[in-house]
């Protein structure tokens, strides 16, 4: 299946090396016209992508990504906090400001599993519309998981057989089974679990955990994900043939980066990296194995991500247990490269 994006010129950055079995996709790139924007608010990150058609694709033009955590505390309080919706505010006015500076001739916005989840998601849905213009859709798990096969299905390796996607989000995991005979790939079968990087943490009362105790703490989330997937591990059973994986999320893009031991995030390098599982887990192993003072040295992991990466760990395992394969694609890309590609083709 070929490219379908063209991507901004990226540099790369040191360590950016590729280990031995490990291969990237060939990305060609397009020539260029209207701007469009598609704008996805997770229960973790705000983020913005605008574009061009251009070829079969599109080119980007303006990007904007920030960690907001908009579903912090909503697993025991069932709301929006104040200071999550103070901070996604104050990003969701960054995008309306570059929404604005580009002259975007259509755009879609879309929140998830937060949203979704909290009683007060329709106050925090209008406030937002009265300080920054922007009208957030809330939409389901299922178009979610839609919108992200459709976004990132390009980087699927050829092969015959159904193909596993999945989106390991905030407050939620989408998996998706495929057939990929279409050009776009057909839904076969999805589900959602209610564990993203964001729940699964908060659910696990991860934080001060060190010694032993981070291995208790490993187990139990591992627990909790097995039993959310058991439903759809039982519809589908085991691959046929040789099973093929995609990842599109913060969680498989950090690990990758982990993987090559870069010294900061390079999308250039990521975005289309197939990855050995067995390298896969032998990271989740070692991340899961450090206290949160420990994971945030690790470069690419920082502070900000310290204390979710090891849920994001516990949920990646858990789908190659349900889906054993032995390559993994790395997609730097999904709900909102959905979006455009449905805005550009006319539709919603």
């Amino acid at each position: 299946m070929g490219e379908d994006f063209a991507r901004l010129p990226q540099r790369r950055g040191q360590g950016a090396e590729l280990p031995a079995n490990t291969t990237r996709a060939s990305r060609p790139r397009w020539p260029d016209a209207r701007h469009y924007a598609a704008l996805d608010l997770g229960t973790n990150n705000c983020r913005l992508l605008i574009a061009r058609p251009q070829g079969p694709g599109f080119a980007v033009v303006d990007a904007f990504s920030r960690i907001v955590r908009l579903g912090e505390g909503l697993a025991t309080s069932g709301r929006l906090s104040d200071a999550a919706i103070d901070r996604t505010l104050a990003a969701l006015r960054v995008c309306a400001d570059k929404l604005r500076k580009r002259n975007v001739s259509l755009a879609r916005s879309v929140a998830t599993e937060a949203c979704r989840r909290a009683s007060n998601g329709a106050e925090f849905i209008a406030r937002v519309r009265d300080e920054t213009g922007i009208m957030l859709d809330v939409i389901t798990a299922e178009e979610e998981a839609r919108l992200a096969v459709l976004g990132c299905h390009a980087l699927l390796e050829p092969g015959d057989g159904p193909a596993l996607v999945f989106d390991i989000g905030g407050g939620s995991t989408e998996l998706v089974l495929v057939d990929t005979r279409t050009t776009v790939p057909t839904v076969i079968d999805w589900h959602s679990a209610p564990w993203g990087v964001v729940s699964l943490t908060e659910a696990s009362a991860a934080g001060a955990a060190s010694g032993e105790g981070l291995a208790i703490l490993y187990a139990r989330m591992r627990d909790l994900v097995t039993a959310s997937f058991a439903p759809f591990a039982d519809r589908v059973g085991l691959p046929v043939g040789t099973p093929r994986l995609l990842g599109t999320s913060g969680t498989v893009t950090t690990l990758a980066s982990v993987h090559l031991g870069l010294s900061s995030y390079d999308r250039s390098v990521i975005d289309g990296l197939i990855v050995p599982t067995g390298a896969m887990r032998a990271v989740s192993a070692r991340l899961a194995g450090l206290d949160l003072n420990e994971r945030a040295q690790v470069p690419c992991i920082g502070h900000e991500r310290a204390d979710l990466v090891v849920a994001g760990c516990a949920i990646l395992e858990s789908i190659l247990d349900i889906w054993p394969a032995e390559r993994l694609g790395i997609a730097d890309r999904g709900i909102r490269e959905g979006i455009l590609r449905r805005l550009m083709q006319g539709g919603a």
